[in-house]
């Protein structure tokens, strides 16, 4: 008789539901979180199960850390607004012991090099944008600009203005850069970004045009957030296209802001060092056409990585947690996937109201990073323990690196 047990635990709740696998033992779920995984299992399209990783939590539309494999449909809401949102980790030739004692200075000069937070409404003044954008970042919009335009040719509501002008930079919340490093004292650049206020704009309006669409031809709905667009209809194809459009350039964003930090930290006086030639670049909010279960379905994972068979993957804790390279075991259940970070253990409100600055400073100790009342949202106790997280996804990735922050630049 075979005794092995399952890896995940089930979630879910009722027969007319698709099966829930949670890679969540060890690790707490809101109910909150359970209930609106309920209502996504029951939609008509879901294919085989859904999957939900450790960092779950309740989100807008669909859940955090969910993997929701689909045939014939598309959620918008589900792949979400911070579309192509994700990490990229690079590893240097410095040490711990050529770094100074005082981070302030380099902080300071990443802060100067990278366009991070939100001014004046996001308007001309806005700080966390370019006025001038570098001819790298101009080189980087080349190729994206047709492709642009064919979108605002069909779709010209989504148009902005900073499309360029946020290129190769920051934003806010739970978005950051930090210099880490490893369990060899290797120093590692690593940041967390995806695209922007045009990404924004594509997911909201299209997360808007999908409950239209779906009201004109049912009536109400009976969950919103999770209208959908069927397959080879006009909006989804335009969707398709906006979408993949979104996360080509959340990647060149990160890109960008890679480059420049690592000149920040040549330009702040270290010793001459080199980087890997290659980064670590991965998606956690984004939707893919793959082969799960005997048929080629659509992945979307909102806040999860693809951890594919050898792949490497970043999964970051929060502003005071260990943050880990990975390498994904392909498992199959999982649909190939595994945590995007800790996740949230308690609301922004929430934390703000339950932190102090002396928490936020005691828990953030010995980490050069901002240590003001506009952060506690982001402070490390907002968040799951990053051990337990792990714990519980240990047939899904293996740990290659463990990274220890000493510079953390918040928008």
């Amino acid at each position: 008789m075979n005794t092995h047990l399952p890896s995940y635990e089930r979630l879910d709740r009722t027969p007319d539901e698709m099966p829930i696998y949670g890679w969540t033992r060890g690790v707490a779920v809101e109910e909150e979180a359970v209930r609106q995984l309920a209502n996504v299992a029951q939609l008509p399209f879901i294919h085989d199960h859904i999957a939900v990783m450790p960092d779950v939590h309740f989100g807008i539309g669909a859940t955090v850390g969910s993997v929701i494999p689909t045939r014939g449909a598309i959620v918008p809401a589900a792949v979400g607004v911070d579309i192509g949102c994700g990490m990229i980790a690079r590893k240097t030739s410095l040490r711990a012991s050529q770094l100074p004692d005082n981070l302030f200075a380099i902080r300071s000069t990443i802060e100067a090099r990278v366009p991070h937070g939100r001014t004046d409404g996001g308007r001309r003044n806005d700080r966390g944008a370019f006025r001038n954008p570098p001819d790298a970042n101009r080189e980087a919009w080349a190729p994206l600009d047709d492709r642009y335009a064919a979108i605002l040719a069909k779709h010209p509501q989504v148009s902005t203005a900073s499309r360029l002008e946020q290129l190769g930079t920051l934003g806010t919340g739970n978005h950051f850069i930090e210099i880490c490093l490893d369990e060899s004292d290797a120093v590692w650049v690593m940041l967390h970004s995806g695209s922007r206020g045009i990404g924004n704009r594509i997911g909201t309006y299209f997360i808007e045009r999908a409950k239209k669409d779906l009201e004109a031809q049912w009536g109400n709905l009976p969950h919103r957030d999770l209208a959908y667009f069927t397959e080879h209809s006009t909006h989804f194809n335009d969707y398709i296209e906006a979408v993949s459009w979104a996360q080509d350039y959340a990647r060149a964003n990160r890109e960008l802001m890679m480059t420049a930090t690592l000149r920040a930290l040549k330009d702040a006086g270290l010793p001459k060092f080199t980087v890997d030639e290659e980064a670590i670049n991965c998606h956690h909010n984004y939707v893919a056409k793959e082969h799960h279960f005997g048929a080629d379905v659509f992945v979307t994972r909102k806040g999860a990585v693809r951890a594919g068979e050898g792949e490497l993957g970043i999964i970051p804790g929060s502003m005071g947690a260990r943050s880990y390279i990975v390498r994904g075991r392909g498992n199959a259940d999982s649909f190939c996937s595994c945590s995007h970070g800790a996740g949230r253990a308690m609301s922004r409100t929430a934390a703000q109201k339950r932190f102090t600055l002396k928490d936020h400073r005691e828990a953030t100790a010995g980490i050069e990073c901002r240590k003001d009342r506009d952060v506690i949202d982001e402070t490390p106790m907002a968040y799951k323990p990053i051990d337990k997280v792990m714990a519980a996804q240990a047939d899904l990735v293996a740990i290659v690196h463990e990274l220890r922050q000493v510079i953390c630049v918040k928008g």
